[in-house]
């Protein structure tokens, strides 16, 4: 373990704008650091140096001409193979699109390039984010920094994995049923899930289309909050965006001071599958945010056992729908099979679609399927509906929920890979905020050792209720403010760039 030395993007920006540094130098640092630290991580699946490079050379052009600099001017950022962005291969980690060049740019992706971003790869990630270890990528997974031998989480592997190295400050993921925050618990990273609805989904390749949000990782709050400002506000082109204005921060007089608010505790969150580690590193989180002024409610969300079994249902009847398309016809690959239309079909993605997505596909089409509609997609809309009001219920309690974000630290890579229930059940806590809609950040809490192992990051994950987003980060900030979690980096990280 070593203590964070690179600086996060707010920092990065301001040493450009001061004449510290180029844009072109920040590049050629993050470009240095992928290149010294992906061959052990396999963060990235692509790395657009030449594009990179010219961007930074326009943009150091425009601030010397004077010209008004973004919010992420200079930063340079990462996004998640399932987001598209013009010319650039987005294959979602899958055969199927392994040639694939979106032919146009996502909303979300455009306003980081608006913001003054510079785009410098394409991360890792489970295929067709359908996963919890990056371990269904057709590529090979990604390792976490803390350790190689263990799992970074996913399906935004290589994102979470890219910030904890310290190759760039800032990433996209997309985060179904926890895809952002789980990899950033066991990155020891932040990891920022918002409101259903706050940042458009037109641009990114969709798994669940009622769940499927576009979240940033870094590796501080203020980054989460700038960077969520840029992403979020209406978008015309996403149906299910709402017609709100960008985020803004929240500034209370004492920002160190959480006085009056009241801090949910669920009796769910912290059950006997925790790591005992992840327990006491949690505990003494929630002490620590009643020392800042919160008052602890201990309070019931019942319907959370159900909550996996529903995701599982409702995410591949949605899964078995969106993937319809890949068919050989339209785009992607095409396998020949028997020369009838059908034996395309067939042999297309018997030979494109790794097992997990097939057996998603599977599910999918059986819990849709005539004769089992209502008693297994219908019956989990309704849990569903319960669930949201087990929330909406606590809300009217308490201001946010905290818990743990996982119930383990990062585990080996290869432990799960035959078990999908116990793979399923690592994101049992991330789950139920997804089905609701809700935004839940997750944050570096500690560090916790598994038998005879090293120190492995513990992420705390803060919900709150729906469109109080600013609300989760400024909880987030003045436990950050209070701790040094967020300055511990994986050996190897965090040399000054």
């Amino acid at each position: 373990m070593s203590v964070a030395a690179a600086p996060d993007a707010t920092a990065l920006r301001a040493s450009i704008l001061t004449g510290e540094r180029s844009c072109a130098q920040v590049v050629d640092g993050a470009l240095a650091a992928i290149e010294a630290r992906d061959g052990e991580l396999s963060a990235f699946l692509s790395v657009e140096r030449e594009a990179a490079r010219e961007r930074a050379a326009r943009l150091d052009e425009r601030h010397a001409a004077g010209e008004t600099c973004g919010p992420l001017f200079g930063v340079p950022v990462a996004i998640k193979a399932n987001m598209c962005m013009e010319g650039v291969v987005t294959s979602c980690g899958s055969r199927m699109l392994a040639n694939y060049r979106a032919p146009y740019t996502a909303t979300f992706v455009q306003r980081l390039l608006d913001a003054g971003a510079i785009v410098v790869g394409v991360t890792n990630m489970d295929e067709f984010a359908m996963g919890s270890s990056s371990e269904n990528s057709a590529f090979g997974p990604t390792h976490n920094p803390w350790d190689v031998a263990r799992a970074p989480g996913g399906s935004s592997s290589g994102s979470a994995a890219a910030v904890a190295a310290h190759m760039v400050p800032l990433a996209l993921g997309s985060d179904t049923g926890g895809s952002v925050r789980q990899p950033a618990a066991l990155c020891g990273v932040h990891g920022f899930k918002p409101t259903y609805g706050r940042i458009s989904r037109y641009g990114l390749i969709a798994f669940g289309s009622s769940l499927d949000q576009v979240g940033p990782l870094a590796r501080s709050v203020r980054d989460l909050e700038r960077v969520l400002g840029v992403l979020s506000g209406h978008d015309p082109l996403d149906s299910t965006s709402l017609p709100l204005p960008p985020v803004e921060p929240e500034r209370p007089e004492h920002p160190e001071r959480l006085d009056g608010l009241r801090l949910g505790v669920p009796a769910e969150y912290l059950g006997d599958d925790l790591d005992d580690g992840v327990r006491r590193s949690v505990e003494a989180a929630l002490e620590c945010l009643v020392e800042l002024g919160c008052e602890r409610v201990d309070i019931d969300l019942p319907h959370t056992l159900h909550a996996i079994p529903t995701y599982y249902v409702v995410a591949t009847a949605e899964a078995s729908s969106n993937l319809a398309r890949f068919d050989g016809v339209g785009f992607g690959a095409r396998g020949e099979g028997d020369g009838s239309l059908q034996g395309m079909f067939s042999a297309t993605r018997d030979a494109a679609f790794g097992d997990e997505v097939k057996r998603r596909i599977l599910l999918g089409t059986f819990v849709l399927s005539e004769g089992y509609h209502d008693a297994w997609y219908g019956r989990a809309l309704r849990v569903r509906t319960l669930l949201r009001r087990d929330f909406e219920h606590a809300f009217e309690e308490v201001d946010v929920i905290c818990g743990p974000t996982s119930p383990t630290t990062a585990f080996p890579l290869g432990e799960r890979v035959d078990d999908p229930l116990a793979m399923y059940r690592s994101d049992r806590l991330t789950v139920p905020t997804s089905l609701a809609g809700l935004p839940a950040l997750s944050l570096p809490c500690g560090l916790a050792a598994d038998e005879g192992g090293a120190p492995l990051p513990v992420g705390l994950q803060v919900i709150g209720p729906a469109l109080a987003d600013a609300r989760v980060l400024r909880v987030a900030a003045a436990f950050e403010a209070s701790t040094d979690h967020h300055e511990r980096s994986p050996e190897g990280a965090g040399s000054e760039r």
